[in-house]
């Protein structure tokens, strides 16, 4: 019964596995979706902009001031432009600017026109605007090697890379329910991705966007209290059985007497 129970309970070999195929095809060629959607920008993103131009002079008040911070982190902090709870950023001389539900290049082209319009630069000054997000801020909590809130300089980051960087899940973490829970202009909703098969990839949420909170949870067995394989299970399952069958038989020893 012990042995049974011990097999039954232990974490096997499928449940930690990250995308497996289909072994009954050999080598086939899976269509898979590596492309994200463009995405657009939500309250609390950070942007990072630059302006330059063929006499820079004639730009060089549009661009932040450098700040002393040596950090990568701090320095988008303090020179990015955050959006406010109205989708707007405040930028040198141009002011405020509604971003909100933008992509960074649908962003760019309206900041390029607003320059054009107030210093009335024209084509021929090379003006060249670049807007990016000041990378993918993201929050990894529950089951992983590695928790916290991370800030990687990228511009595309799948929840694979994301796990990766944390250190991975632990051989107690479900990779078969990640839970994403994404930032709306409504509000937040909650996403479910299985990491154990190919099919992740064809997910709409396996790109991690900024203000993701990623949340792995404990597999059955670890919330159950058995161990990560069948000898541990069994070695518990045992010292349960032990126990019980010494206080039954000190029990009728009390009785007999």
């Amino acid at each position: 019964m012990a042995m049974l129970l011990s097999l039954s309970s232990c974490i096997s070999r499928k449940q930690i596995t990250y995308l497996q195929e289909d072994l009954a095809v050999k080598d086939s060629v899976v269509g898979l979706q590596l492309q994200q959607q463009p995405y657009r920008v939500q309250i609390n993103d950070v942007l990072s902009f630059r302006v330059k131009a063929e006499d820079q002079r004639l730009v060089e008040t549009y661009n932040p001031s450098p700040s002393a911070s040596n950090s990568i982190g701090e320095g988008f902090y303090y020179d990015g432009f955050a959006i406010d709870r109205h989708g707007n950023i405040r930028l040198p001389k141009l002011g405020e600017v509604n971003v909100l539900g933008r992509t960074t290049e649908e962003i760019r082209e309206i900041i390029e026109a607003k320059i054009i319009e107030e210093s009335k630069l024209k084509e021929e000054a090379g003006l060249f605007v670049q807007v990016k997000l000041a990378g993918i801020r993201y929050t990894l909590a529950g089951e992983i090697n590695s928790p916290g809130i991370k800030i990687e300089l990228v511009e595309q980051l799948s929840l694979i890379d994301a796990v990766a960087n944390a250190g991975g899940v632990p051989i107690t973490g479900d990779l078969a329910d990640i839970v994403v829970i994404r930032q709306y202009p409504g509000g937040q909703k909650v996403h479910h991705v299985d990491l154990t098969t190919l099919d992740a990839f064809k997910s709409p949420y396996f790109y991690v966007q900024p203000n993701d909170l990623i949340l792995v949870n404990p597999l059955p067995q670890k919330t159950a209290g058995f161990g990560t394989n069948g000898l541990d299970t069994f070695r518990t399952v045992l010292t349960v059985v032990t126990a019980l069958t010494t206080t039954v038989l000190l029990f009728i020893g009390i009785v007999n007497n």
